[in-house]
């Protein structure tokens, strides 16, 4: 390929051919040390000894100018003949094959090998090349190439040669010695009349072979031959003045002598085109002196509008000139001055005019177009290699004429554009100031030669133009522009090699001949795929897509190699770029790759697309990628690639969380501790809970953080995945990433529908004791590879990660433009994450949901129960009992059982104790009712133990309370008691799971206790005789000291009751009060009790809590007073609860249960009943002096005499339990039938002891008959009230028969 090096005009090209079966990597070594050889001096090249025409391009002994060579690897077109007079430089002018031989006798194959190279590459009628040789290497040669066994155009390089570097520049001067010699042949063939008019025939002519020009008419006529070394025509003076300043050297022929043409050249025919055509030749034989004189006369010569392109050409080489001139001189033009032109003004000014006269061609022929276009490009490409050269050296100097002659096969870069920083904004901009040369104006320069002649050139030159345009625009920083040329590069190329392998294939199809119904198909070459495939990728990196966003991976390559555990699919991204223009270029691609074919890259770059592009992919865009991605991918899996992509679907899996385990399944870690016996159950039960071994899942949550998993138990997973296309999306294969212990899962196949999200049950089982620790997923889409996608707790952390990221993106967006192309997505994130600002998370350990796995555990069933259809129905306060059988399905036995209940009455207890609300009385009877009457119970046994395989029996009973709607019985139980060598397991903690049965409840109300009243015991006189009457309940001896208890009941259901109501006081004989209550109807039960008095220290303790709470605020404010007397009423209160016992049982029936007294309210004046006095007062009648007949008592009345003096004697006796002082009041009603002796009122008795009496005797005498009553009160004399701390009362009969 056509490099269009500045000083391309001035270089012989020799064509370097690989010969016989010499490896790739041999040819170019040996033709590397070819091509060390790019500038030879003219003083080192042998001349020929002869005089003839061969003599004149020979260099002068001497000389000091060089010779420049260029080795290309590639022969011009055949179709490029017709340039073969009018560029020269443009064809090799020598052919050099390179070969190996190891023995003499494949010589004369090598040979004929190289004969027929030549005749393969170069035509028959073809000029060129003038001269040829094969340089046969020796290798691995025991015995040597014998010197005899040599052909002719054959040189052998021995294998022990040590100055063989020398030797080939000796020979590549005499190879251009050769050349030269074939100048002087060719020019003079062109110097007769017919060659001269050959040479004006057309716009580019063709001199035929010598054997097919004509003879001349007479030989008086043909032109004899110029000196060799004096073949100038005549010149003036003036055109000595017009050659450029640079030349500072005399030429080494000096001015010839004037004198006058010779007619005979062609009377009708110019001579500027055969002026031209010497002028190339001396300037290719490196006589530039010469050169410049012969193009300064075919200038002169060449005005016609038909020799306009020979014109420009001559142009070209005269601005060759001076940039050899000063490449041989070792340094450049430092006359020059600011006020002053530039120093290469006058190169470009001569190529501003042959650009100038190629583009203004009068039309010609159709065929001549190509040749045409293409002189056109490569002179405004050697214009613009003159700016480039200098701009990028800095300005005029060594460099940029090194630049320009560009040594070497492959294009030269200055040290300034070849270091890592070449194309930063700044290095480019600090070229251009220094230079002098802005990159617009090279860039300009250059976009002339884009245009619509590129169509009339050949493929190949223009894939050489194009490309050349390509690396200029690139070198120069415009890479959007490079994108654009590249693109025609592109499609140039692909007809190339497309068109070219049907060509082949269609030949290798003939060759099979027919095979009948028999189908073949031929290998498809890959050759280049890679080359054209990385310049798309470059294409559409410049243009914003990532054609690399999905990589091509083994298959079988390990998912953890290639996490994703930082993707930022979620993270906002600022678009970049035109989409329309990216969707037009990505259609291209997958067009590009379809051709080739190579069907990973058109699944790469379908699936990059959808995943960079999806927002502004249109549906039919999206199937159509997605389609020819899973076509490609099916038929590469089909031709035995071993590849995949990677997974492209950008973050597929949402989010990851353990199914929570069916309840019965579920294990719960409890501390060893909780199996010690505890001193009371009440605190669980107000705190929240009835039982340690009851289940909570909120404080399950709050305390224990690691789920528990039981070994070689089914787990399942809840898996979130998203689907963003329009499309159904199809996994091959999902399953889970863990670490820790082994984990057993099975992939899952599934189709996610179109943009939505989808729910996955992943299921496994983990193999061993320890911690499982759950990464992620692993995703495979059908024909690519497994990619672990690593999901992190959604912790406060990581959401504060996630947030700031997605600010921080959305804040540089708005904020910040990164310059040119550092825009690129995949740019800026390569550059925040090398600035710091993305590794928060690797500077932070990320957290997993992990779950600690434990040892096998026992699984316990019910059975069966004596519960009808789960529901059970009491009545209030009805104790019942039902039983629950349990049965071990497990091959573990069970040694623990634990029983915990739960109802509907618990929870607005709980929340109204927590709230605080309650007074202390109401959170008394709160507390009381959760505590001593929970509506499930059972008696403790740690002694059940279950055997694999077998059942127990256990009783609950149940208590009927109103409000009661629903309940559970929770039943934990455990393997505690294992051998520690077959698990492991720590001993300070066990494990239990817990089954439940729920149970439906209704309590029915049917009797309702109210108008609880306590009344004194009244004095009502009694026949001793009556038997019946004196065994009754309501009968007692000492009416003082009791109290009736009196409580109305009323029947609610249909069905009658028996309520009984028993007495169980301490120290009093036990009593029982029965009575049937019917239905619908009200029953007053009344029964007698015992007084009894509270010490003040049990009265004066607060109401206490059953609970842990140290004291309860009471919402209601009283005095101490009042505080004083609602303590007193509350322990009286329960006093009084605990000395009745109140059941009822169905009449008739078997269902009994307990009458609740917990809703009367004891009032004050029960209160004052119930408490006995202070002081216990006996009184009797005894008559006066020393008689001892007693006085008549009967039915409780005594019958004293009339107008008699008799005694009352009053007993006092002190019932408290400290020393008071008391005083006794005596009231007779009548008084006025009566006297008496002394004072009544304030009669003192003096200080008593505890449990001390006295007794005090009044003397009275009844005046009259009748009914007296006599009333006795004692009072304490120091107490500050004034009410009766004991009182009794008699009842005198006074009658005239006494």
């Amino acid at each position: 390929m056509d490099s269009h090096v500045f000083a391309s005009l001035a270089q012989i090209r020799v064509l370097l051919v690989p010969i016989g079966s010499i490896s790739q990597q041999t040819f170019e070594k040996y033709a590397s040390e070819i091509r060390t050889f790019d500038a030879i001096r003219l003083g080192d090249i042998a001349v020929e000894g002869t005089k003839d025409e061969r003599a004149r391009f020979q260099p002068k002994p001497l000389s000091t100018g060089y010779l420049h060579l260029s080795f290309p690897s590639h022969p011009p077109p055949h179709s490029h003949k017709a340039l073969s007079l009018i560029r020269p430089s443009h064809f090799p002018l020598a052919i050099i094959g390179v070969a190996t031989c190891s023995h003499s006798e494949a010589l004369p194959d090598i040979v004929s090998q190289f004969n027929g190279a030549v005749l393969d590459m170069f035509p028959p009628s073809g000029m060129y090349p003038l001269a040829r040789n094969c340089f046969v290497f020796e290798e691995g040669s025991s015995s040597g190439i014998s010197p005899s066994g040599q052909q002719t155009g054959l040189t052998i390089f021995p294998e022990m040669m040590g100055n063989r570097k020398l030797h080939i520049g000796t020979l590549l001067g005499e190879i251009c010695s050769q050349i030269f010699g074939e100048f002087g042949v060719l020019i003079q063939r062109l110097e007769s009349p017919i060659g001269n008019e050959y040479l004006n025939a057309s716009l580019l002519p063709v001199l035929p072979l010598l054997t097919d020009m004509p003879p001349s008419l007479d030989s008086k006529d043909t032109l004899p031959p110029l000196p060799s070394h004096n073949s100038h025509p005549e010149i003036s003076k003036s055109a000595l003045s017009k050659v450029t300043p640079v030349m500072k050297r005399n030429s080494s022929l000096g001015v010839p002598t004037v004198r006058k043409r010779l007619s005979a050249i062609g009377a009708a025919s110019s001579h500027g085109r055969l002026f031209k055509v010497m002028a190339d030749f001396f300037l290719l034989a490196g006589r530039i002196e010469d050169a410049l004189i012969w193009y300064t006369e075919a200038i002169q010569l060449l005005k016609s509008p038909l020799d306009s392109i020979w014109n420009a050409s001559a142009l070209e080489g005269m601005a060759t000139i001076p940039i050899l001139d000063s490449w041989s001189a070792g340094h450049g033009l430092q006359t020059s001055t600011s006020t002053g032109r530039e120093p290469w003004s006058d190169i470009a000014d001569k190529l501003i005019q042959a650009t100038a006269l190629y583009f203004k061609v009068p039309p010609s022929d159709v065929e001549n177009y190509q040749f045409l276009s293409y002189l056109y490009c490569s002179c405004v490409l050697r214009h613009t290699s003159l700016l480039f050269a200098i701009w990028s050296a800095k300005g005029w100097g060594p460099l940029a004429f090194t630049t320009m002659l560009q040594p070497g096969p492959t294009p030269y870069l200055p040290p300034t554009l070849s270091h890592n920083e070449s194309t930063t904004w700044a290095n480019l901009e600090r070229l251009s100031s220094m230079s002098g040369i802005p990159r617009t104006s090279i860039s300009s320069l250059l976009a002339q030669t884009h245009g619509s002649w590129l169509l009339h050139l050949g493929p190949r030159e223009r894939v050489g133009v194009l490309e050349a345009i390509a690396s200029t625009y690139s070198c120069l920083g415009y890479r959007r522009k490079e994108s654009y040329i590249l693109r025609e590069v592109l499609g140039c190329i692909l007809d190339l090699i497309v068109c070219g392998r049907q060509e082949d294939a269609h030949t290798n199809m003939r060759s099979f001949g027919n095979k009948g119904n028999v189908g073949i198909r031929l290998n498809e070459s890959s050759d280049g795929n890679d080359s054209i495939l990385r310049l798309l990728k470059h294409v559409c990196k410049v243009l914003g897509v990532n054609l690399d966003a999905i990589q091509i991976m083994e298959d079988k390559s390990d998912p953890r190699s290639h996490s994703e555990a930082d993707d930022d699919s979620d993270v906002y991204r600022e678009p970049f770029g035109w989409p329309e223009l990216q969707i037009g270029v990505v259609r291209e691609s997958v067009a590009v790759a379809e051709a080739l074919p190579d069907f990973l890259a058109v699944a790469q770059y379908a699936l990059s697309s959808l995943k960079t592009l999806q927002e502004f992919l249109e549906p039919g865009d999206q199937y159509h990628l997605y389609s020819t991605a899973a076509r490609a991918m099916q038929i590469a899996r089909r031709r035995g690639i071993m590849k995949a992509v990677e997974y492209w679907s950008g973050r597929p899996v949402v989010s990851i969380a353990l199914a929570p385990l069916p309840f019965i399944r579920l294990p719960i870690e409890k501390p060893m501790s909780a199996l010690k016996p505890r001193s009371s159950d009440s605190n669980a039960i107000l705190k929240g809970g009835t039982d340690p071994f009851l289940y909570n899942p909120r404080r399950i949550n709050a305390t224990q953080g690691k789920p528990l998993i039981v070994r070689n138990e089914a787990l399942e997973f809840i898996v979130i995945v998203q689907n963003p296309y329009v499309f159904d999306l199809e996994l091959q294969s999902l399953s889970l990433s863990t670490s820790g212990v082994p984990f057993e899962s099975n992939p899952t196949s599934l189709v996610v529908p179109a943009r939505s999200y989808h729910r996955v049950i992943l299921s496994g089982k983990a193999l061993a004791i320890g911690s499982l620790v759950i990464r992620g997923c692993v995703v495979q889409a059908p024909g690519g590879v497994p990619r672990e996608f690593v999901i992190p707790l959604a912790t406060e952390e990581e959401e504060e990660r996630l947030t700031h990221k997605r600010s921080a993106a959305l804040c540089e967006a708005g904020r910040f433009k990164y310059s040119g192309l550092d825009n690129f997505p995949w740019e800026r994130k390569n550059k925040s994450r090398n600035s710091g600002s993305g590794s928060s998370r690797s500077s932070k350990t990320m957290l997993f949901l992990e779950c600690k796995v434990i040892p096998e555990q026992p699984l316990l069933r019910i059975r069966r129960t004596t519960v009808t259809h789960g529901a059970l129905m009491l009545y209030d306060g009805e104790m019942s009992s039902i039983r629950i059988t349990f049965e071990n399905i497990s091959p573990l036995p069970i040694d623990f059982v634990r029983l915990a209940f739960d109802d509907s009455t618990i929870t607005p207890a709980q929340q109204a104790l927590a709230e605080g609300e309650l007074s202390v009385f109401e959170t008394y009877e709160t507390e009381y009712a959760l505590i001593h009457r929970p509506v499930f119970s059972w008696i403790k046994n740690d002694s059940v133990a279950i055997a694999p395989g077998r059942k127990v029996t256990l009783t609950i009973n149940c208590f009927g309370k109103v409000g009661c709607t629903e309940g559970t019985i929770h039943a934990s139980y455990s393997y505690i008691h294992r051998n520690p060598d077959d698990d492991g397991e720590e001993a300070s903690v066990f494990h239990t799971r817990q089954i439940s049965y729920p149970l439906m409840v209704t309590v029915y109300r049917m009797l309702e206790s109210h108008g609880m009243d306590i009344l004194p015991y009244p004095s009502y006189p009694m026949s001793t005789d009556n038997v019946a009457q004196s065994n009754s309940n309501l009968f007692v001896e000492d009416n003082g000291a009791w109290c009736l208890f009196s409580l109305d009941i009323t029947n609610t259901y249909g069905t009658p009751f028996e309520v009984s109501i028993e007495r169980v006081q301490e120290d009093v004989p036990w009593g029982e009060i029965l009575v049937n209550v019917p239905p619908g109807s009200t029953s007053r039960l009344v029964i007698p009790l015992k007084k009894f008095l509270l010490s003040d220290d049990h009265t004066s303790r607060p109401i206490p809590t059953l609970s842990d709470r140290q004291f309860v605020v009471d919402k209601t404010k009283l005095s101490d007073a009042e505080q004083k007397m609602q303590r007193e009423l509350f322990w009286y209160r329960e006093e009084l609860f605990k000395s009745l016992r109140c059941q009822w049982r169905e009449a008739g029936g078997t269902r009994y249960g307990n009458l609740s007294l917990r809703q009367q309210r004891l009032t004050l004046t029960m209160l004052e009943t119930i408490r006995t006095e202070r002081a216990g007062i006996q009184m009797s009648f005894v008559r006066s002096g020393d008689s001892t007949e007693p006085i008549e008592h009967r039915a409780g009345k005594y019958h004293p005499p009339c107008s008699e003096l008799v005694y009352v004697r009053i007993k006092v006796t002190n019932l408290t339990s400290k020393s008071l002082v008391f005083t006794l009041d005596v009231n007779i009603d009548p008084r006025e039938h009566i006297i008496h002796d002394g004072i009544l009122c304030d009669i003192p008795v003096g200080r008593l002891e505890a449990k001390e009496n006295r007794e005090v005797d009044v003397a009275i005498c009844f005046l009259c008959h009748g009914r007296f009553e006599v009333l006795a009160s004692a009072r304490v004399l120091d107490s500050s009230g004034s009410s009766r701390t004991g009182s009794a009362q008699l009842i005198a009969m006074v009658n005239t028969n006494s």
